[in-house]
């Protein structure tokens, strides 16, 4: 599905990040009775991964306390005066209840208008690239002027629960375990995205379009009742699997933008793992040298990986003015979203 947008900037990332950091070596060591039962040698986690650590809010943070610090930390980034943001979605997998949508109490603690159109979306780790788009078409079509996405991913449960499972389930193999690998690279961070009509913008950061693509065939490759729970992922074939869509998708990409690779100035994609994003650059022709990379220090961090690490590599200076930038979504469904930026200048 092509996307154009010609009204619609991009006006700010911002991230948070947890204080209390929990390396590769750490989860191995609460792993002990595991490894020592199947003798699985030490340091297969960061070698398997390229992780070598991710972070933990503390104990019970809801999501959304997280959310409305860091949409504030966006907005204040824009200059953007509140009364013009006419819509807020949450978009992570982690949120504070099943109702109401989290996207009520950010709306609240952030104080924005009441005629804010607020709601969550759920799409595993497209979610926010998914609440960008839909901002941009209510910009395009000029029902708003601004809005805010913003979503907050807490890893702590999941991996506890999985340490947990794994080291009481004397039946595991070490087959069996794989599907668990996943879980322990999850973690946790908040980011958040202001978008804004072109009339509006102080940055002229062009949100040119993009497209979306699926691969339902591929739906039951990564399963979850909750990121506070279990989660069961075939990671080879997942990545085989959504490798291969989003080199389908890319070539779609391409046309939709009217750009060739060589065009492509920098990228940042989702972060799950070192071997998923080298083969994926290699499928997609693109040199590792244009692409931002946090995964090996935050880990998996779900729906708020890109845009996070947007806000980081910006604010390091990956991006300059000029750029033609690609975000490059993939989340497990197999679910494909790239969207193409022409960057000018920070907020």
């Amino acid at each position: 599905m092509p996307i154009r947008y010609k009204n619609v900037c991009l006006e700010a990332f911002a991230h948070t990040l947890p204080e209390e950091v929990v390396t590769s070596q750490q989860i191995e060591s609460w792993l002990e009775p595991l490894y020592s039962r199947l003798r699985l040698p030490e340091g297969r986690l960061e070698l398997m991964t390229g992780i070598t650590q991710r972070r933990f809010w503390p104990p019970g943070m809801p999501p959304g306390r997280m959310s409305i610090e860091t949409a504030a930390r966006a907005i204040e980034l824009a200059g953007m005066d509140t009364r013009h943001v006419g819509a807020l979605i949450h978009g992570s997998v982690c949120r504070d209840f099943l109702e109401p949508a989290t996207a009520c109490g950010v709306h609240h603690g952030l104080g924005l208008p009441e005629n804010c159109m607020i709601y969550d979306v759920s799409n595993a780790c497209l979610g926010l690239l998914n609440g960008m788009v839909q901002v941009a078409n209510m910009i395009e079509l000029g029902q708003i002027r601004a809005g805010v996405v913003v979503g907050t991913e807490s890893s702590r449960s999941l991996v506890e629960n999985t340490i947990k499972q794994l080291n009481e389930d004397t039946s595991l193999t070490r087959n069996d375990v794989k599907s668990a690998l996943a879980s322990l690279t999850i973690g946790s961070a908040s980011a958040a995205v202001v978008l804004a009509e072109r009339q509006l913008s102080r940055t002229g950061n062009r949100l040119l379009g993009g497209i979306a693509r699926t691969n339902t065939d591929h739906c039951q490759l990564c399963q979850s009742d909750g990121m506070q729970t279990l989660m069961n992922t075939d990671s080879e074939a997942l990545m085989r699997e959504g490798i291969t869509t989003a080199a389908t998708a890319f070539t779609k990409f391409l046309d939709c933008m009217g750009w060739k690779v060589a065009d492509i100035d920098k990228t940042f994609s989702h972060q799950v793992g070192s071997t998923h994003r080298r083969l994926t650059l290699e499928a997609l022709g693109l040199d590792p040298r244009v692409d931002y990379t946090t995964l090996e220090y935050l880990g998996n961090t779900g729906a708020v990986a890109l845009p996070m690490t947007a806000a980081i590599g910006i604010d390091s200076g990956h991006v300059e003015p000029g750029d033609n930038v690609a975000l490059l979504g993939i989340g497990s469904g197999i679910n494909v979203v790239m969207l193409g930026v022409e960057w000018q200048s920070e907020p």
